[in-house]
């Protein structure tokens, strides 16, 4: 009875986990296809600087530390989330082969030193957790509540800190339960088969009192239960994290590795347009390949997510929805409409919608776009491009490049800036300044001056 109820957790535990590998994996073929609906970008230059960024801001938390108190909870979480895997890597192979505690006779007296401070940083987990609840929802943090998180972010991010708790707290009942069951070899054969005496645990040690009470078969009860919801609870955090905000755990690596080396302040300008001024200062220019007869001619900027490129993807499904870009965006503080953060998320909403679109139907169109549908003509309009946004992230997310794009279609596809950005542009155009006077007469002033000054 005892071995077919072990093979019966083995078969079931196989068929959980692979389950949740391929809906992993379903979901990482999605992203990348959606990622891949951006054009193509070379971003593999000066690798040896990319690596350094990456190891400084994706995994030394570089610019959480700005703010320490919040930087050193999310390390602590971040930090929980690396090490105790090698705890889930235990749980998992003790899945799969029907033992309990595989690596206890491996480590010997180290295993209940390694376990405790696993559970220490369980512990933290659940302190930051509640501590990011408590400032998400005291209403304190203004960001917390800007108008673009609406009922599914806000919710997003309530499971994930819940969840995380549940998933500690499973981790120290299932310890603690383990160590009174221990002492219980006499009272059942299970016990005296499954609990090995390693001993008792650094903080489940304090909770096991709570626990001696109960009989031997509540315990079993209690302390299976705590294992199956721990490891399916991780199981389904897997494959949740692809859906929601927290995908950042593993696409904050590529994001930062492929970040933009430039100044911040430098904007990519559109080729033909570089090539038009260079002409008209009188600058080299260089022959540009004649387009083949087929191809259909190059938009200016962008109006969907096909027209961004795939980086600007990438930084989408990267993006936190932390807030801090809109919190430090001086037209969002003054009430504008534009918040970098809702471009980034409706830049993903896009990419998530027309990646469905084509997947279902094989269409290319859904008649839809992210400019009109998505993103306001309002909301480009009142951006300063002052990369407070770009400078703000702590993972080094972009939503100025997007913005600029979305604008530069908007001025030079549909021709649709305010009249005083006309009237600029036209003096640009013929003069080769803002000023609405030729260059021969930009000294005038000047002259006129000298002339008084004698």
């Amino acid at each position: 009875m005892e071995t077919f109820a072990t093979l019966s957790q083995q078969i079931i535990f196989m068929a959980a986990l692979l389950a949740a590998g391929v809906a992993v994996w379903l979901r990482i073929a999605r992203l990348r296809a959606n990622i891949n609906l951006g054009r193509p970008l070379a971003r593999r230059d000066r690798p040896g600087e990319r690596l350094r960024n990456m190891l400084l801001i994706a995994f030394g938390q570089k610019k959480m530390f700005e703010r320490p108190f919040v930087g050193f909870m999310h390390l602590v979480i971040y930090a929980s989330f690396l090490l105790v895997n090698i705890e889930i890597l235990e749980i998992v192979l003790d899945g799969l082969t029907g033992h309990h505690r595989l690596f206890a006779p491996w480590l010997g007296g180290l295993y209940p030193w390694l376990i405790g401070f696993f559970e220490l940083l369980a512990v933290g987990v659940i302190g930051a957790c509640v501590v990011f609840l408590v400032r998400r929802y005291s209403r304190l943090i203004p960001r917390f509540w800007a108008r673009e998180l609406t009922a599914w972010p806000r919710l997003d991010a309530t499971l994930i800190l819940l969840i995380e708790i549940g998933l500690m707290l499973c981790l120290l009942t299932m310890n603690a339960t383990d160590t009174v069951l221990q002492g219980r070899h006499a009272d059942s054969a299970y016990a005296q088969a499954h609990f090995a005496p390693v001993g008792s645990f650094l903080v489940s040690g304090w909770l096991a009192p709570l626990f001696r009470p109960l009989d031997t078969g509540t315990l079993i009860a209690l302390e299976r239960g705590a294992w199956w919801l721990h490891i399916l609870g991780i199981m389904g955090f897997s494959v949740y994290i692809t859906y929601s905000k927290h995908l950042h755990i593993a696409l904050a690596f590529p994001n930062t590795y492929f970040a933009d080396l430039e100044p911040k302040g430098k904007l990519a300008n559109l080729p033909t347009v570089t090539t038009e001024v260079r002409g008209m200062l009188g600058l080299p220019v260089e022959a540009a390949p004649a387009p083949a007869p087929e191809e259909a001619p190059a938009r200016f900027g962008a109006k969907d997510v096909t027209d961004l490129t795939w980086k600007n993807l990438l930084d989408a499904y990267t993006c936190t929805e932390c807030g801090r870009c809109s919190a430090a965006c001086p037209a969002n503080l003054t009430g504008k409409l534009l918040s970098p953060r809702k471009i980034m998320m409706d830049t993903r909403d896009r990419a998530d919608q027309l990646g469905q679109h084509r997947a279902e139907t094989g269409q290319p169109d859904d008649g839809k776009a992210l400019y009109g549908d998505f993103i306001t003509k309002e909301e480009l309009l009142a951006c300063t491009t002052c990369n407070a946004c770009v400078d703000a992230c702590p993972v080094n997310i972009n939503p100025l490049d997007i913005i600029v794009q979305l604008r530069q279609y908007m001025a030079m596809e549909e021709s649709s800036t305010p009249a005083s950005w006309n009237s600029m542009f036209a003096n640009v155009e013929n003069n080769g300044a803002p000023w609405a006077f030729s260059a021969s007469d930009r000294f005038n002033w000047a002259t006129e001056l000298q002339q008084k000054a004698d």
